[in-house]
């Protein structure tokens, strides 16, 4: 097709829902490589009936990084690029027409914009930038879960480029388990100790099992390693131990990390608005539109996964409103209850909000 032939390819299991939607988006590659781990559906006819080529294979014990490295190691060897996607992903039209602008002779990494999630509404929601096409030899995958590539040392370490208008979206599927990650990154943190990566995700996944003490103690020790230089993610850690010291009903050991975190990065909305969010509940307003005010100085949204889409949409405002409203100043308060409501217009409670608003103003 081009001057670059590109190859994607993915793990999969059960998936048949994915297939259809999933190979019209990657047929502007050269080839379609799957590795199927056990489907009991049809996903494997569904896949070969579009065009892919499917190996089926059992990893057990089972490891992403495994299951990734046999994928990858399908991808024929005289492929220049290739492409890891999952069977929930979709990347827009033109995507291959812009890699194989950005990619020159000497590129190894493409960086390309992913959205994780979407808003009930169908707005983005936490969007950043990921780094998952590569060139065929010098990458394997490492670790049981969140796998990442990494430069294996087999071949020359080129440049990375990042490729502006690629887009990938994420459409997962909300039934699907997630228990099968805090094991595996146990797991991880076993195996390499040293690793602040998984470490921190493993504080994280505590965090999400409401694991308080396991989420503080591990995310301390996120925080104590060398290579946990990060400000952006060590913020996040700080954040984290704060909610965990919240669900121990501490709130002013929470008030103090999440001041840690504002500190660590001052540069990221998420720790002001973590913060004017606790201060809302202890109807501390002026504390709320301080550090509201804070966070909508900050304009531009990272490129990392270090973002939350609240911080990003109509929260901000909406905390403003409230705060102005019970500090007695209506007409501020419809001002940002409108812009609360231009973030979410199909939420009826901000259209409650600016009904209520505009009657008291009127």
């Amino acid at each position: 097709m081009g001057h670059y032939r590109v190859c994607v390819y993915a793990i999969c299991k059960n998936e048949e829902q994915f297939v259809e939607s999933w190979m019209d988006s990657m047929r502007e590659s050269d080839k379609v490589v799957v590795l199927d781990t056990g489907s009991d559906d049809r996903t494997v006819e569904l896949l070969r009936a579009k065009g892919a080529e499917v190996t089926t294979e059992l990893i057990t014990p089972w490891r992403f990084d495994v299951a990734r490295n046999r994928s990858l190691a399908l991808v024929p060897e005289d492929m220049d690029i290739c492409v890891c996607t999952d069977l929930d992903e979709r990347f827009r039209p033109g995507w291959r027409e812009r890699l194989e602008a950005a990619w020159t002779d000497g590129t190894s990494l493409a960086s390309y914009r992913y959205t994780w999630n979407f808003n009930p509404d169908g707005s983005e929601g936490c969007v950043f930038w990921i780094e998952k096409a590569h060139a065929r030899k010098g990458f394997s995958w490492v670790h049981p879960v969140h796998e990442v590539l990494q430069w294996d040392g087999h071949a020359p370490q080129g440049r990375t480029v990042s490729v502006d208008g690629m887009q990938l979206d994420h459409h997962a599927d909300p039934s699907k388990s997630r228990a099968q990650y805090l094991p595996l990154l146990e797991l991880s943190v076993e195996e390499a100790p040293l690793d602040d990566r998984n470490m921190h995700y493993l504080g994280r996944e505590y965090l999400y099992y409401k694991r308080w003490d396991d989420c503080i103690r591990t995310l301390q020790r996120h925080l104590a390693l060398p290579t946990a230089v990060w400000k952006d993610e060590r913020s996040a850690s700080m954040r984290y131990i704060a909610h965990a010291f919240l669900g121990k009903n501490q709130q002013d050991t929470a008030r103090d990390w999440f001041l840690r975190a504002i500190a660590e990065a001052p540069h990221l909305r998420e720790g002001y608005l973590d913060l004017a969010r606790m201060l809302y509940e202890c109807g501390e307003w002026e504390g709320v539109l301080y550090f509201t005010g804070c966070a909508l100085q900050i304009t531009e949204r990272p490129q990392t996964y270090i973002n939350e889409a609240a911080s990003w949409g109509s929260l901000p405002h909406d905390l403003r409103a409230i705060a102005f409203f019970q500090t007695g100043r209506t007409a501020r308060a419809l001002e940002e209850a409108r812009l609360a409501l231009a973030f979410a217009p199909q939420d009826e409670r901000l259209q409650g909000n600016v009904a209520v608003l505009e009657r008291l103003s009127g």
